[in-house]
């Protein structure tokens, strides 16, 4: 053996060893203590969502009534988004990539990229849910409105047009995951996709929110004055949805709108979006953007429960008062049901049923 085949000294090997150890550990040691923190509150927060959603589901099966598909609908939606939040922070973030925040990978090409490419996924799929019950409600305020404003006109049936909007919000992402898989951009391109459709969602959502809820406080100040019938408490829960959904989406419609051209700028200029992902940067926009969420999703839960419990309470009271006979409380009733057909009312759509 001569001596340059002579093996290495024990004391760099050691070396050697250690600082290959202490990288591996540097690598799947990645998160900080405040974001393993924020995660698992997170994760349990969406969990707690989801049991609570889950079981008031299963509860709204049961009732009888017009609203209860709809009403089932909007309460599995929660129930989905809830879930796959949960499973997305509670699964340890070192078993989807090794790094925390997001790398650039390429398909096919990174050991990691499966990982990458499922944690997209299980995001995209979360924020499709979450955006779809605001959907499915503007949906239902979009024809409401058209019954009172163009009575003549023909309507399309509300849970069709809805199914159409979110499949073609699917198509978007299944051809985004088949351009990553592709190779047609890196890990890059489908948070940039993900976030541009993300914020252009909101973007209208926070425009439709606040026309259909300025013409639904018009249709009730005037069924309000034919009926005899105040509509103050209706015109709150508008109010009250209009705000809570319009800070929520502008919030949203801010970020990601940020964060894109955090991208496209930043790609522009280097090529790749990995300056910008530090841990200051990704735990500021993890942090409003899913606390946001939790608050949204518990208002929706809070109305969709007190909205079946004014419908039982105003249920109890007519049925005594029509059962004593009376001619004004008659002509009340028969005013409620001219107002509003109760297979057109939903459970965030309170407008018109007064």
């Amino acid at each position: 053996m001569t001596q340059d085949d002579a093996p290495p000294p024990l004391a760099e090997t050691a070396t050697a060893t250690a600082a290959s150890s202490q990288d591996d550990v540097t690598l799947s040691v990645d998160e900080t203590g405040f974001e393993f923190y924020n995660d698992l509150c997170l994760g349990l927060f969406f969990l707690v969502l989801a049991i609570v959603s889950a079981r008031r589901m299963s509860w709204s099966r049961k009732q009888g009534g017009a609203e209860t598909t709809v009403v089932t609908a909007f309460y599995s939606l929660i129930l989905m988004t809830s879930a796959l939040r949960a499973v997305w922070f509670l699964i340890p973030s070192e078993a989807f990539t090794p790094s925390y925040t997001p790398k650039a990978v390429m398909a096919f090409q990174d050991p990691t990229w499966v990982g990458s490419f499922l944690s997209e996924t299980l995001l995209s799929a979360g924020s499709l849910c979450l955006f779809s019950i605001f959907i499915l409600i503007l949906v239902y305020w979009a024809d409401i409105l058209k019954k009172y404003f163009y009575p003549g006109a023909r309507r399309s049936r509300p849970m069709a047009t809805f199914l159409w909007l979110v499949f073609c919000l699917v198509l978007v992402l299944v051809l985004n995951a088949v351009f990553f898989l592709m190779q047609f951009y890196s890990s890059e391109g489908m948070l940039l996709v993900n976030a541009l459709l993300l914020a252009t969602v909101s973007i209208v959502c926070v425009c439709e929110i606040t026309i259909f809820s300025h013409r639904f406080r018009t249709v009730l100040k005037t069924l309000g004055a034919i009926n005899q019938v105040s509509t103050e408490s209706q015109v709150k829960r508008i109010v009250w949805i209009t705000v809570t959904g319009n800070l929520f989406f502008f919030t949203r419609a801010f970020l990601e709108t940020v964060f894109c051209g955090l991208l496209i700028l930043y790609w522009h200029r280097t090529g790749t979006v990995a300056h910008i992902f530090s841990h200051k940067f990704w735990d500021t926009y993890i942090v409003l953007k899913h606390w946001s969420e939790i608050c949204i999703l518990v208002l929706m839960l809070y109305i969709l429960q007190s909205r079946f419990t004014a419908n039982n309470s105003a249920a109890a009271t007519a049925g005594g008062t029509v059962a004593s006979g009376t001619d004004r409380t008659a002509a009340v009733q028969k005013g409620y049901d001219q107002v509003g057909d109760a297979s057109e009312t939903t459970p965030l759509v309170p407008a018109v049923n007064v």
